[in-house]
């Protein structure tokens, strides 16, 4: 995944003057009426672009700080970072014309060039008001581990061309947080009479009491005894379909002993691929012993344990 910092050549701590600074300096660079059909420069701008747009947008920078590049490509698609970013006043200072983004930026008419929705950079294409797309809708669509685990059918309720619409919508595996579906064509209307928009299905996993989900991955607390830990013993823990793994724990485990295993966390939505199981074990010191235990457990000191 792409280091937003390092494509702008700046510090983790860059203020919003040093981020536009270097954006400007780039964007002279690399900018396609500099290049004149320089594919490297042009990919090099699209990526300058992107990571401007990023770091100089607030929430979405300290998203980006928080969850880091994979975590943040995960919850922002290209057209979210780009929706409603507006570049008209830069460029203008560089010489370059205000309406440089169009429609990537969340403005409509013609453009000087844009990204397309796969995240290829065309050059100057012209795009007339009469065929621009109506807007895309986005549905938070709420899922447990288990439906994103095991796949589920939904029916969702949306406004669609001014009235309310029911749709079931087949829900694959591995459906992770922020990851989408599109449903073409049920967006909203063209106000020119071009195309509608679509519809994207952007999950939201709920809070799980057992399980803790770090993308595909999940993790799970488990608590044994303190002989157990010295002793070691075997434990069954829970999977997310709803089997047991026996898991073997062996003598002089430490507190907080993380164990993976591997291909037992969420599926991924392409391909065979799963996620994996990370297992945390954890024992309370007992401090209400009664006088037996006491006793013992002076017995074993005197051993030099």
């Amino acid at each position: 995944m792409s280091d937003y910092y390092k494509i702008l050549g700046i510090s983790k701590n860059a203020s919003d003057e040093d981020i536009k600074k270097a954006y400007r300096k780039l964007a002279m660079k690399y900018h396609p009426d500099h290049t004149k059909g320089d594919k490297s420069a042009e990919e090099k701008f699209k990526q300058v672009s992107e990571a401007y747009a990023v770091l100089s947008d607030k929430e979405k920078r300290q998203q980006y700080d928080t969850f880091g590049s994979t975590g943040f490509q995960q919850r922002y698609s290209q057209e979210d970072i780009f929706k409603n970013f507006d570049f008209s006043s830069i460029f203008e200072d560089l010489g370059f014309g205000g309406n440089i983004f169009g429609k990537a930026c969340g403005k409509r008419g013609g453009t000087r060039f844009s990204f397309g929705s796969d995240g290829s950079f065309n050059p100057y294409s012209r795009q007339q008001p009469q065929q621009t797309k109506g807007s895309d809708l986005v549905y938070e669509l709420p899922l447990t581990l288990y439906e994103v685990a095991t796949g589920t059918s939904k029916t969702i309720n949306f406004q669609h061309k001014g009235r309310s619409e029911n749709l079931t919508v087949k829900i694959p595996k591995g459906m992770v947080t922020g990851k989408k579906l599109r449903l073409a064509g049920k967006g909203e209307p063209s106000p020119y009479g071009g195309p509608p928009g679509d519809l994207f299905i952007q999950s939201k996993v709920l809070h799980d009491p057992v399980y803790k989900p770090e993308g595909y991955d999940l993790h799970i607390n488990q608590e044994i005894k303190l002989t157990e830990a010295v002793l070691g013993t075997n434990i069954l823990v829970p999977t997310i379909e709803g089997k047991e793994l026996s898991v073997k724990i062996p003598p002089g485990t430490k507190h907080k002993t993380k164990m993976r295993f591997s291909g037992y966390g969420l599926p991924h939505m392409k391909g065979n691929n799963k996620g994996d199981l990370y297992v945390s074990i954890y024992f309370n010191m007992p401090t209400n012993l009664s006088k037996k235990q006491k006793k013992l457990i002076e017995n074993l000191a005197e051993t030099g344990i």
